[in-house]
């Protein structure tokens, strides 16, 4: 597994990095190719975040951890990250190319989770016309709708189809259509 790791607003040790790569390399046993690792540390409200987010086959798991101390916020991502594998492994080895997730006898049989049956439910269905108009309009028409996303056609953007949401560190994310 090939690692990243990014710090803001603090230094990391040498000995937090080496236990979060030997824990982050137990998660490697699921995947039949290489992984990568993307790990951030930072302090926020003098608690320690860990985020934790791996690509794999085209596959992101991430996880967030906050607790007050940094060993525990990476035991903690690493554990829901481990849950998510675990809970979409059925649904994923059925949808996914040959050789995303690894089925190696050595690892222990998953037990069944009572979400793995359920299907994926639409409770609700909407179809609105996409209007073109520049990110910082959709954020105010979002706003304006009281909706945590809001999709558009992006004119800066020679009208690609665009996402705008609102983050839970504060602030706004854009997603938008690469035109590939």
């Amino acid at each position: 597994m090939k690692f990243t790791f990014t710090e803001k607003r603090m230094d990391s040790s040498e000995n937090l990095r080496d236990y979060a790569q030997r824990k982050i390399s137990k998660l490697d046993k699921f995947f039949k190719t290489e992984a990568e690792a993307f790990v951030t540390f930072s302090i926020e409200r003098g608690r320690f975040l860990a985020e934790i987010t791996i690509h794999n086959n085209g596959l992101f798991y991430r996880a967030s951890e906050l607790t007050n101390d940094m060993y525990a916020s990476v035991d903690s991502g690493v554990a829901a990250i481990e849950r998510q594998i675990r809970r979409n492994k059925t649904r994923l080895s059925k949808k996914l190319r040959e050789g995303s997730l690894q089925e190696r006898d050595a690892v222990p049989a998953f037990a069944p989770l009572e979400e793995e049956d359920e299907e994926f439910k639409i409770v609700r269905s909407k179809r609105f016309s996409i209007k073109p108009m520049s990110p910082e309009e959709a954020i105010l028409q979002m706003n304006l709708l009281g909706h945590e996303f809001f999709v558009f056609r992006n004119m800066d953007a020679e009208d690609a189809i665009a996402v705008v949401y609102k983050r839970k560190q504060g602030g706004y994310g854009l997603i938008c259509d690469d035109g590939e």
